[in-house]
């Protein structure tokens, strides 16, 4: 039998017993649980309505309109809780006789009466009690033995498994542990001998196949890795990447014809030289072994004249490492360089840039006619306007101010990806570009009466920067604070210098960023789900790249709920 089949039976078999006995048990708690509810529900309701009956019965003298009440409301209760045989004549003869006393309530013979009936429901009602209690213990007792046999079942079936199960498994293990250990010390010829139908079978069938297979490419072992070494360099010529092969002390192993086109070398030429030697003719070669500066944020594609064009790649450096046999520390046995063509995508990139910087160029003309043609619109001399028309005009010029404002993003995004950005890298003054940004949005903090106080470090010394890229950020910074602010709030702008850098702060009181989305705001496009979409999700993205054109760098600091602190800082 199989050793799979043997668990699946063993613990399939012991699964359903668990299931039985879980079955059972369930069965019988709520079997116990009812007759439990039973006695309390049937009795013991009973006799607690009787108790109250024969103490509203003594006061019907002292308070006797309270004492009937409360005497009729408890038989009222008693008569809907009939459930003993014999218990509906009794309650009857009670309710006639409470009748006859409510007549005439000086009546001490109908009391006793009434006390004799109440005493004889009560009596019915504790035999009930007996009967069901001795019920619900035979229920228990009937629990406890078929818990016990399904018990003991579940157990034989679990201590069958824990005996036998190991041995099954750990010794045919033992002996192929063995004979493994006698092949790693190249005794091919060493065989495991257990047999049978179960996956061990086919295990010691499979392991004698490979160790006959092991002694014969024993034999043939130099062909084997000539014919190994072949495949590889014909699997690599194939490759369309460029690929160049360096063992540890950086002497080229192989180079495919994708490199050998790209280098302008000869294999001959290639093959067994030193990198460095090569380097110091070839600067393609040079940019190719430099290592990456784990400093620099982003690297950028190679440019290389490649196909009969400017081709641009993706250059990665594999770090090759083994463990040798016998040992466990890795060690460094060279290097694979791999060029990535990234040409094509960089053309669709060109193209999507050039048309964006196009479109946006284009769009400004009509825009700026259709803000000229407000203006004339809202001049007085061109006729007055009603309520309803001035309104018009007003949602007009804010949706052409944001497309304008779009248009100049996109702009700026198309100059950044060229490479066009012209910066005027000189020493500015940080409480200038503070009191231009804090101007320049004082009208829109002031509709919605929020107070913008400026907390700076006095005699700070001044910055390299281009002032005017860097107060578009603040402004950035300022517009999407007064956004996400409540009226009336308050938005602190700090400035101090930190480890010969400039920190301009922004802190708002908004909503906050949730932190799953606080490694984003600075990408283009995206903007915090839930949030106003009020813009592209381009002013963050190019706030950053304006930031690290100066050597700069920008971040953000927010919990959800408690506002957002925007910051860059600048060399001084």
């Amino acid at each position: 039998m199989r050793i799979k089949t043997k668990l699946n039976l063993g613990v399939g078999l012991l699964f359903l017993l668990i299931i039985i006995l879980t079955l059972v048990s369930a069965f019988y708690i709520f079997s116990i649980k009812k007759d439990t509810e039973n006695i309390l529900k049937a009795n013991y309701n009973t006799l607690e309505y009787s108790r109250n009956m024969l103490l509203s019965l003594d006061k019907i003298n002292s308070n006797k309109n309270k004492a009937i009440v409360i005497f009729k409301d408890n038989l009222q209760k008693q008569t809907q809780n009939v459930t003993e045989v014999g218990e509906k004549k009794g309650t009857d003869n009670l309710k006639k006789n409470f009748s006859l006393l409510e007549k005439d309530n000086s009546n001490e013979s109908l009391k006793t009466q009434i006390r004799q009936d109440i005493f004889e429901i009560m009596k019915l009602n504790m035999n009930a009690i007996k009967q069901k209690s001795d019920i619900a213990q035979h229920t228990a007792e009937t629990a406890n033995l078929w818990i016990a046999i399904v018990g003991t079942l579940c157990f034989l079936i679990a201590f069958n498994l824990l005996v036998n199960l190991p041995n099954n498994i750990a010794n045919p293990i033992k002996e192929l542990t063995l004979s493994i250990k006698e092949i790693a010390n190249k005794n091919y010829s060493e065989r495991v001998h257990f047999t049978s139908h179960s996956e061990f079978g086919d295990l010691a069938k499979s392991f004698n196949t490979m160790a006959q297979k092991l002694q014969e490419y024993n034999d043939s072992n130099l062909y084997k890795l000539f014919f190994e070494k072949k495949r590889l360099e014909t699997l690599i010529n194939n490759m369309n990447d460029p690929i160049i092969g360096l063992d540890h002390e950086g002497i080229v192993l192989f180079a495919n014809d994708e490199a050998l086109k790209i280098i302008g070398l000869k294999l001959e030429d290639v093959i067994g030289k030193s990198a460095s030697e090569l380097a110091l003719s070839n600067d393609l070669i040079r940019s190719l072994i430099l290592k990456e500066d784990s400093d620099i944020p982003k690297k950028q594609p190679l440019k290389i004249f490649a196909h009969g064009k400017e081709s641009y790649f993706e250059k990665e450096i594999l770090n090759i490492t083994i463990i040798p046999t016998g040992e466990e520390k890795e060690i460094n046995i060279g290097d694979v360089i791999i060029l990535r063509n990234i040409t094509l995508f960089k053309e669709l990139d060109f193209a999507k840039t050039n048309f964006i910087a196009t479109v946006s160029h284009e769009l400004k003309t009509p825009i700026a006619s259709i803000k000229l043609s407000l203006q004339l619109l809202e001049n007085g001399k061109t006729g007055d306007m009603n309520d309803d028309q001035k309104q018009l005009v007003e949602s007009i010029k804010e949706d052409s101010q944001r497309l304008l404002k779009i248009t100049g993003e996109l702009l700026n995004l198309s100059q950044l990806e060229t490479g066009n950005i012209q910066l005027n890298i000189e020493k500015s003054n940080p409480h200038q570009i503070v009191n231009y940004a804090v101007e320049a949005v004082k009208v829109q903090a002031d509709q919605k009466q929020i107070q913008l106080i400026v907390d700076a470090d006095e005699n700070l010394t001044e910055v390299k920067a281009d002032s005017e890229k860097t107060g578009w950020v603040l402004i950035n910074y300022l517009s999407n604070a007064i956004r996400y602010s409540s009226e009336k709030s308050m938005i602190h702008i700090k400035l101090k210098k930190e480890n010969n850098q400039i920190v301009f702060q922004v802190i708002d009181t908004g909503k906050g960023i949730d932190a799953r989305y606080k490694d984003r705001v600075f990408d283009k496009y995206f903007q915090v789900p839930g949030s106003q979409k009020s813009g592209t999700g381009l002013g963050l993205a190019i706030s950053k790249e304006f930031i690290e054109a100066q050597n700069g760098s920008v971040g953000v600091e927010s919990n959800l709920g408690l506002g957002s602190t925007f910051w860059f800082s600048l060399k001084v």
